[in-house]
């Protein structure tokens, strides 16, 4: 199938199902985020994408500051004023 055909597929999809249009690319990247919020490892991810290099996938380790802001402890001691 060529990727136009897929692309077309992906939207028609779309408007059938009343959700914002989005490409096939958009699919995967959604795939790839929720996998690794959902604890998968970049290795899982890369073979469920079939990303020959690991590299392809290492894109999707992007830092979730939200995820992040729930792990971060108050700094101990007294906090020191900014002058």
């Amino acid at each position: 199938m060529a990727p136009e055909g897929l692309g077309s597929i992906v939207h028609r999809a779309c408007q059938r199902a009343g959700v914002p249009d989005c490409g096939p690319h958009v699919l995967r990247h959604s795939l790839a985020s929720g996998l690794l919020a959902a604890g998968a490892s970049l290795p899982e991810v890369g073979e469920i994408l079939r990303h020959s290099d690991p590299r392809t996938t290492a894109i999707y380790a992007k830092v979730d500051r939200t995820a992040l802001a729930s792990l971060v402890r108050p700094w101990p001691g007294p906090t020191v004023a900014a002058s």
